[in-house]
């Protein structure tokens, strides 16, 4: 008799293997193509558009010189004039303006650096074109300086991803591995973050790497603001997005976050879909908000601690509704089945309600090493 062949009817370890590898394979592809998009789209080709810049003078030189400038600009620069060197210095302290030309025999160009050196580059680089053409060499003005530890400005925007890496990467450790906890507790653990967050970032800016020389409480205040948001929006988007919160929080606070904030390119040096996030975004909050503290007296502060706010407030709200969902959640798994036994409770789960123990260190990993 012909021997029996044993067919093994049982799962392919292989090939449950090679599932669960390219599932998760979405999750990174989808993060390089969206860093992709937004970085090369924000940053690989800066161009000026409507760069407010002025001509000091009210002769009729000054008037041909201002129309020249504008005509040859083809929509680059947005060229005024004004009558002395007094307006001219307070229009750039109040960022109205990122350079002011001072025709003559001696041509000077006023700068301000703190509010965007690329910005003041791109203003000197016209400049010194108008000064070569009169056979003048031009003298550069910069009427606010940023500190010595940060000689190109951008010292505030790599804080900025510093303060954002610690929120967003704690985001996963409470949402996932502390789903187990209340709602409450979880909020509180996010504030508590953001605090450790923000004096880190504090450190950084100050005795560390000296990024400012003075205001260094208000730097904080706007860190821990800015981080709380980020930490609270997380958390309640955990309870929706569960293990796609990473992706979320990395389009929310990273890509359209980093590219829109300013801190490298101003909105007059970008596409206009990142300036018009510059608006209301919070990574735009935090950047001007420091260089309106620091270096602008102030200036215009009041709408950047009320983006910040904002999106504070919306993260409150945010934890509050995932709060009463997962109530609800509760309550539904609390309901008697049809044998009036009171059904499992998964969300008491020591290791975790949104996954399995597996599940939760993958998230956290993910999270982390992104």
């Amino acid at each position: 008799m012909p021997s029996e062949v044993s067919v093994s009817t049982g799962p392919n370890p292989t090939a449950g293997a090679l599932r669960h590898v390219l599932g998760h394979l979405l999750t990174p592809l989808l993060m390089c193509l969206g860093m992709g998009l937004a970085y090369l789209g924000a940053f690989h080709a800066p161009q000026p558009h409507d760069l407010r810049v002025d001509v000091v003078g009210s002769g009729p030189t000054t008037q041909v010189l201002a129309q020249t400038l504008q005509d040859k600009a083809a929509g680059a620069l947005d060229v005024r004039t004004v009558p002395d060197r007094a307006t001219a210095a307070t229009a750039l302290a109040r960022q109205e303006s990122y350079g002011a030309y001072i025709p003559g025999e001696h041509p000077e160009l006023l700068v301000a650096s703190a509010s965007s050196d690329t910005s003041a580059m791109a203003v000197e680089k016209v400049f010194t074109k108008v000064a070569a053409g009169q056979d003048s060499p031009l003298e550069v003005t910069d009427l606010a300086p940023t500190a010595s530890g940060d000689p190109t400005g951008q010292g505030v925007f790599f804080l900025l991803v510093a303060v954002s890496i610690g929120a967003y990467a704690s985001v996963a450790v409470i949402g996932a591995a502390g789903a187990a906890l209340p709602m409450r507790l979880r909020a509180l653990l996010a504030a508590g973050t953001s605090l450790v967050v923000s004096l880190i970032g504090a450190l950084f800016a100050g005795p560390v790497f000296h990024l400012v020389d003075h205001g260094l409480a208000g730097v904080w205040a706007l860190s821990w603001l800015y981080a709380a948001g980020i930490l609270l929006i997380g958390v309640g988007l955990h309870t929706y997005l569960r293990r796609w919160t990473t992706l979320g929080v990395m389009v929310l606070f990273v890509m359209l976050n980093f590219t829109s904030s300013g801190g490298i390119y101003r909105p007059e040096l970008q596409p206009g879909f990142f300036g018009s996030l510059h608006a209301f975004w919070n990574g735009a909050g935090l950047v001007e908000g420091i260089r309106s503290h620091v270096y602008f007296d102030g200036h215009a502060l009041g709408g950047h601690v009320l983006v910040l706010a904002l999106w504070f407030l919306a993260g409150v709200a945010l934890v509050t509704l995932a709060g009463r969902t997962e109530a609800r959640r509760n309550a539904v798994t609390a309901k008697p089945d049809d044998t009036g036994r009171e059904k499992e409770r998964p969300e008491k789960d020591p290791e975790g309600p949104k996954g399995t123990k597996e599940e939760i260190e993958e998230e956290m990993e993910e999270a982390v090493a992104v």
